[in-house]
């Protein structure tokens, strides 16, 4: 899923996937471009729903304008956990 994201002041580019936390995994699922452009691409990995919210605010925390965020999730729990604390509707999203 490819979320354009705003929290407070921030806005940027989420890719939020069901994955292995593998970053070398990250290429099969992000843009070469996203790659290419200004900004950074930071990478996270979310083992647990409780956690969504903490690693989103912390990789948040980390970013500037222009930069892309990676959210690599455990399983379809936590990928629909990380998708609401996005602010978006997981349950028809997969559907």
């Amino acid at each position: 899923m490819v979320l354009d994201v705003v929290i407070e002041d921030l806005q940027f580019r989420a890719y939020v996937v069901i994955s292995e936390p593998d970053i070398n995994l990250v290429a099969d699922f992000v843009p070469a471009e996203q790659f290419e452009q200004d900004g950074d691409v930071h990478v996270t990995a979310i083992s647990h729903p409780d956690e969504a919210r903490t690693q989103i605010q912390d990789i948040a925390f980390n970013m500037n304008l222009g930069d892309a965020a990676v959210f690599l999730c455990g399983n379809e729990q936590i990928y629909r956990h990380t998708l609401e604390e996005l602010g978006q509707q997981a349950a028809s999203q997969l559907n």
